[in-house]
């Protein structure tokens, strides 16, 4: 994945998550640790997303929290409640093969949107994981926000 760059608009803490993610190999940011002002520390499970940009065909990398599902895994396109969708999911619809690291392990991937009762499944799952995505939802009016599943390519 060394081939991937962070994606340019990303804000500052993201690019430094992604620094330390790599830089350690995935020992140390695999668990993102999220202080804020009078609220408990919450630790939450992130990845390394690479995708192919749709327009500049160039690798991009995105650190996204995620959730497991059977064998494989899912993030969500929140874009903190934007009323578009972020750059990634874009990138996704138009070239699904992707490579993911979860802590140490690199692994390629193919993702896929969640419909129905598989998204509503993995929706409730991901805000326990991360409960301001609910708040993400209401805030993206016009959209729902996308759920990501990471099919591994064996």
């Amino acid at each position: 994945m060394t081939d991937a760059t962070v994606a340019p608009n990303l804000p500052q803490w993201m690019r430094d998550h992604v620094a330390r993610y790599q830089s350690s190999g995935g020992t140390d940011g695999h668990m993102y640790t999220i202080t804020s002002p009078n609220v408990p520390a919450m630790s939450v499970p992130s990845l390394l997303l690479t995708t192919i940009g749709r327009k500049s065909g160039q690798k991009y990398l995105f650190p996204l929290f995620y959730g497991q599902t059977d064998g494989g895994y899912f993030v969500i396109a929140s874009k903190g409640g934007a009323p578009d969708h972020p750059g990634w999911y874009r990138n996704i619809l138009a070239n699904p093969e992707v490579t993911i690291q979860v802590a140490t392990t690199i692994m390629p991937a193919k993702a896929r949107t969640a419909t129905g009762a598989e998204r509503a499944r993995l929706w409730e799952q991901a805000v326990k994981i991360w409960p301001p995505f609910a708040d993400y939802q209401q805030k993206a009016t016009g959209r729902e926000i996308p759920v990501v599943v990471l099919e591994i390519l064996r």
